[in-house]
């Protein structure tokens, strides 16, 4: 059972990595752009997705190991590489796992040709999963307490959120003056399933006692496990499909909640582009389904190390630890808040053409640079220190029509991350592929991280854009 249960918190391990997407930031050939930013400068008369297929992103990495490291056939012996990982992992790691799938999106101008407001709409599915690595926790699963005489374990490594939501939105942006852009976006999030577990505390200590075997057992225990929509897949009477219920509850079904995004566009220069956005400011207020389950109380004991096993099964000592610190569980309504993100970016584009074709989705509609090159920062709110990446870029329209860029991005997980994105349109339909570190897949075994999105569009323009 321990080794089951570190299995499972290395492999969660292994799915770590934020959801900073900056290769699709400000890439405003992509319509999906202007969900990470709601005040990019496009100017679609419309456009819509192909439903389920104009965007899907996967999400994978780790802070401090790859798969390699714990699953590769080089004669170790799987305790040691359990070990190790352990050994070079600290609580601070964190675990980060992102998966989106746009259910369908669209967009288009408000009044005539020469109006530049525009609406955009839309649903996405996500799956959102957060644990920091529980260290002392796996050093007492893997070791127990007999070589940690003296050292406090501490309760407050468990810290972790999951959720599976949907999110409709709707969104407004106008170009005011050639030089400023405005957007918002208002949405409604449905949660289909939940559990928290972000404000633990609590220690394991274990003290020699008097004599040889004399020891001091002492537990503080302030646990607690927030879910909603779990609840009645646990009960023993259920007999339902777990997979076909989440996805009934996701789709306005489950706890609801509200949130906005906000975005802006400003051009210093013709050539010279300042952008920034803030994204998710909001909450889920959860109603239905809800479970608390806590841990909290004290326990101590003292006397002879007792042996846990069939033959000598403490029962007093179970007794009096389940009364110490009992299970309770709890129906009370709570509210979590989403994670909020911050983009912020300056490009500088060179390398001025006139703009014969019939496709302008670079932002100007009197002069389209060939190259631009910039800076993007991007920031996150998590339960202890924010998440914090640095990102250089390059793109280049290579055609009238086919758009590149390249990214070079510094992070928690990886200072050696390159991406690659290419845009490319045929007709009214838009093609688009983003890639992170495009080096990794040599032999993604040893990658830290690895992240791609993909997505297809009709896009449609007025002639003389």
């Amino acid at each position: 059972m321990k080794k089951a249960i570190l299995i499972l918190m290395l492999t969660l391990q292994l799915s770590s990595f934020a959801q900073n997407k900056q290769i699709l930031y400000n890439f405003t050939s992509i319509p999906q752009s202007s969900l990470v930013n709601p005040g990019a400068d496009v100017s679609y008369k419309y456009y819509f997705g192909v439903p389920l297929l104009s965007g899907v992103s996967v999400n994978i990495g780790s802070s401090s190991f790859s798969a390699y490291d714990l699953f590769a056939n080089n004669g170790v012996d799987f305790n040691d590489k359990v070990r190790n990982i352990i050994n070079k992992s600290s609580s601070n790691d964190k675990t980060q796992v992102n998966q989106q799938l746009e259910i369908f999106s669209g967009g288009f101008r408000v009044g005539g040709e020469e109006n530049q407001s525009y609406i955009t709409f839309g649903a996405y599915q996500e799956f959102d999963f957060l644990m920091y690595f529980p260290k002392d926790i796996a050093i007492l699963a893997v070791d127990g307490n007999q070589n940690h005489i003296g050292k406090s374990f501490n309760l407050g490594d468990v810290n972790l959120r999951a959720e599976v939501l949907s999110v409709f939105h709707v969104g407004f942006h106008k170009k005011l003056n050639k030089k400023l852009v405005l957007g918002g976006r208002a949405k409604i999030y449905s949660s289909g399933a939940n559990a928290t577990s972000t404000k633990n505390s609590g220690y394991i200590y274990t003290g020699q006692g008097t004599g040889t075997n004399l020891y001091t057992q002492t537990i503080e225990s302030n646990l607690e496990l927030k879910t909603s929509g779990i609840g009645k897949f646990t009960k023993d009477e259920y007999e339902g499909s777990i997979p076909n219920d989440i996805a009934h509850n996701t789709f306005l079904n489950g706890s609801l909640g509200l949130g906005f995004d906000a975005g802006i566009t400003y051009y210093i220069k013709d050539n010279l582009q300042f952008t920034a956005s803030i994204l998710d400011v909001g909450f889920i207020k959860h109603t239905k389904d809800i479970e608390t389950l806590t841990y909290k109380g004290s326990y101590k004991y003292d006397g002879v190390n007792p042996k846990f096993d069939a033959v000598n099964e403490p029962k007093n000592i179970f007794d009096e630890f389940d009364e110490a610190i009992p299970r309770d569980t709890l129906y009370d309504k709570y509210t979590t808040w989403r994670p909020i993100k911050f983009n912020s970016s300056i490009q500088y584009s060179f390398g001025e053409s006139r703009y014969d074709g019939e496709c302008n989705c670079n932002g100007s509609v009197e002069r389209r640079y060939l190259n631009a090159v910039g800076g993007q920062l991007f920031m996150m709110t998590m339960p202890e220190t924010p998440y914090v990446a640095l990102t250089a870029f390059y793109k280049r329209s290579i055609f009238e029509k086919l758009d590149a860029k390249v990214t070079y991005t510094i992070d928690p997980y990886s200072y050696t991350n390159i991406g690659l994105g290419i845009s490319g349109t045929l007709g009214k339909f838009n093609i688009y592929a983003l890639v992170d570190n495009v080096f990794e897949y040599r032999d993604i075994t040893k990658a830290n991280s690895l992240a791609f999105q993909f997505g297809f569009n009709f896009i449609f323009q007025d002639p003389k854009k």
